[in-house]
């Protein structure tokens, strides 16, 4: 049986199991696998991924396409959050996205995203013992290989204790 964590865990300090971990989210994140997106660096609560610069992340001038950026912002956001919270016992969903675009991207590119145990605290955890949902603002960057700033994403994401989650039938 695959086990995430375990996966995820060893991918931290091991080349081979940050592959089986990309090919891993290619097969479970399917409307993500043309983009070529891969974890390049992952930490316990930092995360940086790679959007390749080729045909299929571009846009109509040979840039990388403003959708592209976007989904990756969603991507690394939501699998760093969800990699440090237990997803058996939360429920993410975005509610909203905002994208600056600062720069047009003409080579791979890095989204990267960064929170901390204490973020995580005061931030969803302490709140959902008293709150029914969070919506919580994640800043991310994007920088192309040259350090280019191309953009600075807000997603929101609202996060629920499943037992609270309801849904109509």
């Amino acid at each position: 049986m695959f086990e995430a964590g375990k996966i995820l865990e060893k991918a931290k300090h091991s080349v081979f199991y940050l592959k089986v971990l990309n090919w891993s989210l290619g097969r479970m994140v399917p409307f993500n696998k043309p983009h070529g997106f891969k974890v390049f660096e992952i930490e316990d609560f930092r995360l940086k991924i790679i959007i390749p610069y080729r045909r299929s992340n571009f846009n109509h001038i040979r840039g990388l396409h403003a959708c592209a950026l976007a989904t990756i912002s969603e991507f690394a956001t939501g699998f760093l959050l969800l990699s440090n919270l237990d997803m058996k016992k939360y429920r993410l969903i975005m509610q909203r996205l905002e994208m600056d675009y600062h720069y047009q991207g003409k080579m791979d590119a890095f989204a990267e995203f960064k929170i901390s145990e204490e973020w995580l605290k005061v931030n969803i955890v302490n709140p959902l013992q008293s709150q029914e949902a969070v919506v919580v603002p994640c800043e991310i960057k994007i920088h192309d290989s040259k350090g280019n700033h191309l953009t600075t994403g807000k997603v929101y994401w609202q996060i629920k204790d499943w037992s609270r989650v309801k849904t109509k039938t």
